[in-house]
């Protein structure tokens, strides 16, 4: 993805830099900043990402209906390629034509994995105040203004292998351990802000015949609120450690808890959540402010004292088998970049 989205860039004679995030965070890439100049000397990011989720097999992209679907059990892809495709014909028409403004153009990797690349960029060589992203698998119009911190946890229970058939008072299943965690730690919608989610289960032997004397368990807890966050967290070290001292499974349990991202919360009234609402109603669109539970790399460069907004794409069911953008959606977020380029140029 990062040399086809370099070669089509580089067709239009705009320079490409792409930086060591690949090599300092193991991805296959680094990632990749182009600029278009402008008519005034403002500017602004404009960003998407490079990544999708992993998928087995390869991606068959199919027209029904109006829309793009994937022709197999994959998922699509739209979740960020949607807005990668559109920054791309963007990038086709200003080269061209001109922008009222300079463009910047981020391309991110490894944004699937907690944002790895914008976390891994230095917004330092930017020139834009501010920017945008095009990562929320919702109807185009919302514009999300609050986003999630997230925290991954993951339990490694050790208990004691015996035979499952002579001795099995002997063995302290782990397997047993890290089920009764499961079944009794916060899981799902916890309230509005907050969910939870057991996302691997691993461990076992090869045979039957063995108590299983190790087992892992991985999730994540997020929320627009840290205190919430901090008291749902609470909970599930609790159940973890709560089973792994029940007697029937006494084992060890070595948790890790890590914050991947941290959220934010955009104050309606900035200039660019204003100009974006000013655009879309512009091409006809209902501007809808909107917390999501989601993440994107608009986390990242918040994190990091860039003010950044992340604007619904028109994709639907992202990393899903039945992920699906419109024609019309695709069409329309390429709309409304024109005319929030406009807006910041003073329309």
């Amino acid at each position: 993805m990062a040399d086809h989205v370099t070669a089509e860039l580089r067709a239009l004679g705009l320079d490409v830099a792409e930086d060591d995030a690949g090599a300092r965070i193991g991805a296959d890439a680094g990632n990749l900043l182009a600029r278009i100049p402008g008519r005034s000397a403002d500017s602004v990011l404009l960003c998407a990402h490079l990544d999708t989720v992993p998928h087995e097999s390869a991606i068959e992209p199919v027209l029904v209906d109006g829309g793009w679907e994937s022709a197999g059990d994959t998922i699509l892809g739209a979740d960020n390629k949607a807005a990668v495709a559109m920054l791309l014909e963007l990038a086709r028409r200003t080269a061209i034509e001109g922008s009222p403004v300079g463009i910047e153009l981020l391309f991110t990797v490894s944004e699937e994995r907690a944002l790895a690349g914008a976390a891994a960029f230095d917004i330092g060589t930017l020139e834009s105040p501010f920017g945008y992203v095009f990562d929320h698998a919702s109807p185009i119009g919302e514009i999300v203004v609050a986003s999630p911190t997230y925290m991954r946890w993951q339990a490694d229970f050790a208990g004691q292998a015996a035979h499952a058939g002579l001795h099995p008072e002997e063995g302290r299943s782990a397997i047993l351990a890290a089920a009764r965690a499961i079944a009794t730690l916060p899981h799902g919608r916890i309230d509005d802000e907050t969910t939870v989610n057991v996302a691997q289960i691993r461990g076992g032997v090869a045979g039957t015949n063995v108590v299983p004397a190790r087992c892992t368990v991985v999730g994540e807890a997020r929320s627009l609120s840290d205190a919430a966050l901090e008291e749902v967290m609470a909970e599930v070290v609790d159940a973890l450690q709560d089973a792994a001292n029940d007697p029937e499974c006494s084992c060890d349990v070595d948790l890790t808890v890590e914050r991947l991202f941290a959220g934010y919360r955009r104050k309606t009234s900035s200039p660019p959540v204003q100009a974006a609402e000013a655009a879309l109603r512009e091409r006809g669109y209902a501007p809808r402010r909107i917390l999501s539970g989601g993440g994107s790399d608009a986390n990242a460069f918040e994190a990091a004292g860039f003010t950044c907004v992340n604007l619904a794409n028109g994709t639907e069911r992202a990393h899903e088998p039945t992920e699906r953008v419109s024609q019309a959606s695709l069409e329309g977020m390429l709309d409304v970049t024109y005319a929030l380029l406009d807006e910041l140029g003073g329309g």
